[in-house]
């Protein structure tokens, strides 16, 4: 019998592989659904998400939501748009500060099965460094966003819109001139439904 989506919700829920290694204990955040046509690939839940079981339910979603131009009510209507993290689960702080990396065997065992269950997706955000390098490869994050129509259009990636990429906004102007402008009129063309756009090509140096 082939696997539901509510199995595989399930399934994810009730998974313990990594309970030995998480601070707070197994707690997947994730939303999905078959219908959703655009998908947030991110990196793992912090702990405001951990507690509240909303993705991007702190600084770095706002930061997330401005890029995109959409707002709070169209961000978590799965119908349309799926967050699924490489790590489902918050994955506790490093020594130094900063969260851990997401859980090495999360994405293995469950991002497949995941994908599996939502054949409409069309443009991912590939959001963060993990997410990246498990989707696109290995490759610099910075040279990734700008040169985004490389990716195009299965693909759109961003840097994880923490505080500390504010620095590098500031130092990247080509972000909020040639990359934002290009990224909200391909995500409302997808929730739209709409063929996405013709993007010009980059500026020149």
């Amino acid at each position: 019998m082939a696997e539901t989506l509510q199995d595989l919700l399930d399934a994810i829920r009730a998974c313990q592989t990594c309970a030995a290694h998480l601070p707070l204990g197994p707690r997947p955040v994730l939303h999905v659904s078959r219908t959703a046509r655009l998908l947030i690939a991110s990196q793992a839940p912090g702990t405001r998400v951990h507690e509240t079981g909303q993705s991007f339910n702190d600084a770095s979603g706002d930061r997330l939501r401005g890029w995109m131009g959409i707002d709070r009510a169209t961000f978590y209507d799965s119908s349309r748009i799926a967050l699924v993290p490489m790590g489902l689960c918050y994955p506790g702080r490093l020594p130094q500060g900063g969260d851990c990396p997401p859980r090495p065997e999360c994405a293995p065992q469950w991002r497949a099965r995941i994908m599996a269950q939502m054949p409409d997706i069309r443009l991912t955000l590939v959001v963060g460094s993990y997410a990246q390098q498990h989707i696109l490869g290995k490759g610099r994050v910075s040279e990734r966003c700008l040169d985004f129509r490389r990716y195009l259009p299965r693909y759109f990636p961003l840097p994880h819109p923490s505080w500390r990429t504010g620095a590098w906004e500031q130092r990247t102007p080509r972000f909020g001139s040639d990359v934002l402008p290009a990224l909200r009129a391909c995500v409302q063309a997808v929730l739209a439904d709409q063929p996405l756009p013709v993007i010009a090509p980059a500026p020149a140096d």
